[in-house]
């Protein structure tokens, strides 16, 4: 049942060596452009990365090298408006896309279909996982893939048979997720303590990689400072803007 695939999704890490084949990863891309898309621009590309040395140098640039390197295939799933400008071009106009509004059009475009493709990898028994590392390096992984203007890597996604099996990870509870009619945030009270109180006890039975921070804590730390203050001008370069 789909919605019981949905609910058991981990995050895998550790692949075995077997690489995904051609016609698989056109089977899974395929299904994964049938994901909505805002007024059918479809602002996305995916760079299957195949080339050994350009793994390599993804993982050392992404801070991710085991993944980069043991995954059965991956992919930089990246917003794109470059191939928009041609098809626009053909029409003998111009495209503006130096807009938030586009920019958010194409994100949303791209994890849309990342998702798609992410369930319909699971579908066949793989694992997945998403790598957002490959912002931590934007313009030199643009170089290393030839990513024109207009283009730029939204995140990584790593595919394949799973080394290792992880729980699922406890997800906020659906009323602290659902607002019906006004919204409403006096249930953060009760709600958010009872939720770190269950992430410690599924961090403290875990096998591997037990950890003590609650929910919040970790929230905390993640979210009390700037995280990659270089990306505004690395979209800039690529014809993004904030207007």
């Amino acid at each position: 049942m789909v919605i019981e695939l949905m609910k058991s999704h981990a995050s895998v890490r550790n692949y075995k060596e077997k690489q995904l084949t051609r016609e698989e990863v056109e089977e899974l891309i395929g299904a994964a452009q049938y994901a909505a898309t805002s007024h059918f621009v479809q602002a996305y590309s995916v760079v299957w990365v195949t080339d050994p040395e350009k793994r390599r140098k993804l993982g050392e640039l992404s801070k991710n090298p085991k993944q980069m390197e043991g995954a059965g295939a991956v992919f930089l799933m990246c917003a794109d408006y470059n191939r928009l400008k041609h098809a626009v071009e053909m029409q003998g106009e111009s495209i503006v896309y130096d807009q938030a509004e586009n920019l958010l059009v194409a994100v949303t475009d791209v994890g849309l279909l990342a998702q798609n493709l992410a369930l319909a990898a699971e579908s066949k028994g793989y694992g997945i996982c998403y790598i957002g590392g490959v912002r931590n390096n934007m313009e030199a992984i643009s170089e290393l893939v030839g990513l024109p203007e207009g283009v730029f890597p939204v995140y990584g996604l790593t595919v394949g048979v799973p080394n290792e099996s992880n729980g699922v990870k406890p997800r906020l509870p659906v009323e602290a997720i659902l607002h019906e009619n006004d919204y409403d945030e006096k249930k953060y009270e009760t709600i958010l303590p009872e939720y770190d109180k269950n992430i410690q006890e599924y961090y403290g039975s875990r096998g591997s990689n037990q950890k003590t921070a609650s929910w919040s804590q970790q929230m905390a730390n993640f979210l009390n400072k700037p995280h990659r203050p270089d990306i505004k001008e690395v979209l800039a370069k690529k014809g993004y803007s904030f207007k």
